[in-house]
């Protein structure tokens, strides 16, 4: 698939990688491809930011997210039985290394080697990118054919943060879909 990529959006999936890794994050997530994306300063970018969408906004909104939602160990139900969650990942940090209790067992070295994995919805976002493509009776996979792909799917975390930024996701979507059909025109 990746073959058809257009070099935009090669650039586009490149950029989430270097987003996740910014953020610290150890997977690449439609919420990283949305931040890459609207980064650029092409038409698809303009799109994003004429709905209401900004990058500095968006990468708090992600860091926000990432702080509250990814943290699996609940610390107030361990303070409450006097464990001091904030001492036990310090600890385990000076151990392991920094993220170590944010990894299942056995991957942080391979998280460490510089590959960062796709999540099942952003490899998902991906897929749907290709079928736009072909929806609009194109050869190529372009930037916006990927920015259709992650908002594609009311589930995905893109399209959750789009619409709390203030996007109207369904104009958003209506938008990008009219400027990849003027540029196959």
């Amino acid at each position: 698939m990746f073959e058809r990529f257009t070099e935009d959006a090669r650039a586009a999936v490149i950029g989430a990688q270097s987003e996740a890794r910014d953020l610290g994050d150890h997977h690449i997530g439609t919420e990283h491809v949305l931040l890459s994306v609207l980064r650029g300063d092409d038409a698809v970018a303009r799109a994003l930011r004429e709905h209401g969408l900004a990058a500095d906004d968006l990468r708090t909104r992600i860091a926000r997210v990432n702080a509250t939602g990814g943290d699996v160990l609940d610390s107030d139900a361990l303070k409450s039985i006097g464990i001091d969650l904030d001492a036990v990942r310090e600890a385990t940090e000076e151990t392991f290394g920094e993220g170590a209790l944010d990894v299942p067992a056995g991957r942080l070295s391979r998280l460490r080697g510089g590959h960062i994995p796709f999540t099942p919805k952003a490899k998902k976002a991906l897929e749907l990118s290709l079928r736009h493509a072909i929806r609009l009776k194109q050869k190529e996979i372009r930037k916006g054919h990927i920015l259709l792909g992650i908002l594609h799917d009311d589930g995905f975390l893109s399209v959750r943060l789009a619409t709390e930024a203030g996007a109207d996701v369904r104009e958003l979507r209506a938008h990008v879909d009219r400027l990849m059909s003027s540029a196959a025109a």
